[in-house]
């Protein structure tokens, strides 16, 4: 058989496979060599996730994962999906991974620092990398081997599995003006960005997705910062606040992960695994590019039919956020002999990638200005 007509027999779908099978990075191709020869045995597993089932972005991006899992394996690993508290809370998702209770789980580095402070730099550091640098960091610059370090006491395989881009500022019901407004500011903001709050005098909430509307409209909380106009949309939050604020200094690049329990990914065949990981590395793409197309058209909703108050951080304010947070990370740094390399790894990376953006990304951006 000629080799376009075998290509047109398997179709698009096998084309599609083949492809994000190959893309791996060096750590997942590692980690997917410890598996058996391909079989025929099939697999069910459970994915737990710290977002509502079905949500627009995070949540039906784990859909597509799992159904491009049940593609590229011909149906022998199905996955069956549970959103936030239906098997169990949002923020036990990484102990029920660790635990067996379910295979894998969908979610942010962040929610974990209880587990180990390190692990938020493989969400996001405020002031840290943005999406495309997050992703060439763990993919070309060791973070990956780091992230599979970090979690490997614990029996968990990290991967990439998302990005949000740069987020917003959040949502606000009263100005902020100067570095004194965030004084006594009640404010759901997890993660690094959450300290820095706390050191300036604010208050930060830990708070799943789905309880940060009926909070804020409530007067339990201030403020809020989800993640942008797509999904702020999707939970309404325009109702509930009437400042919307510009940028998310606090997460300019948010990577989503999967973890996976080694010792079930360990039972699966080498093809498998491979399909598993590559598969989080296609959606971790898409998710991304998702958010980017998104996003434009549901700014554009608030801002014209809901006639949302748009507004920018002064520079006095931001200025205060980034002297408070680079102090903040270099202090947790200092704590754990993991974390400093993790951060010195981190760190690095951003002083050099910067030098190239400088001269390729801003200053081609300043030019559509």
């Amino acid at each position: 058989m000629k080799r376009r007509d075998f290509v047109k027999k398997l179709g698009a779908g096998a084309l599609v496979a083949g492809s994000v099978a190959t893309a791996g990075c060096s750590g997942q191709q590692q980690v997917a060599k410890s598996g058996g020869a391909s079989s025929a045995k099939s697999y069910r597993w459970k994915i737990v996730t710290t977002w509502p089932k079905n949500f627009p972005g995070m949540g039906t991006a784990v859909n597509k994962l799992v159904a491009l899992i049940d593609q590229m394996s011909a149906g022998r690993l199905k996955i069956d999906v549970f959103g936030a508290g239906e098997l169990v809370p949002a923020f036990e998702v990484f102990d029920a991974v660790s635990s067996g209770t379910a295979e894998m789980g969908h979610g942010a580095a962040y929610y974990w620092k209880g587990k180990s402070e390190a692990a938020q730099f493989f969400s996001t550091v405020p002031f840290g990398l943005t999406a495309q640098e997050m992703n060439a960091w763990l993919y070309y610059g060791g973070g990956m081997e780091l992230w599979q370090e970090l979690y490997q006491p614990f029996g968990l395989i990290p991967v990439a599995a998302g990005n949000t881009g740069v987020q917003m500022g959040g949502w606000f019901n009263k100005e902020i003006n100067s570095p004194a407004d965030l004084e006594g500011l009640k404010m759901r903001i997890p993660g690094l960005g959450g300290e820095v709050l706390r050191r300036l005098g604010g208050t930060p909430v830990n708070l799943p997705g789905g309880e940060i509307f009926t909070s804020l409209q409530s007067g339990t909380i201030d403020a809020t910062e989800w993640v942008g106009p797509y999904n702020d949309l999707a939970f309404g939050l325009h109702k509930a606040a009437k400042y919307y604020y510009s940028p998310g200094w606090h997460e300019p690049g948010t990577t989503l992960e999967c973890i996976i329990n080694q010792k079930a990914f360990a039972e699966l065949p080498a093809d498998l695994q491979a399909i598993v990981t590559n598969a989080c590395k296609a959606i971790n793409v898409d998710l991304l590019s998702e958010f980017t197309a998104r996003n434009n058209a549901a700014l554009h909703k608030l801002l014209t039919e809901h006639k949302v108050e748009l507004r920018s951080f002064p520079e006095d304010v931001l200025k205060e956020l980034r002297r408070v947070a680079d102090k903040v990370v270099a202090e947790l740094a200092d704590r754990d002999p993991m974390a400093k390399r993790i951060f010195t790894s981190f760190h690095k990376f951003r002083e050099q990638v910067a030098a190239w953006d400088n001269i390729s990304e801003r200053a081609y951006l300043n030019t559509r200005i």
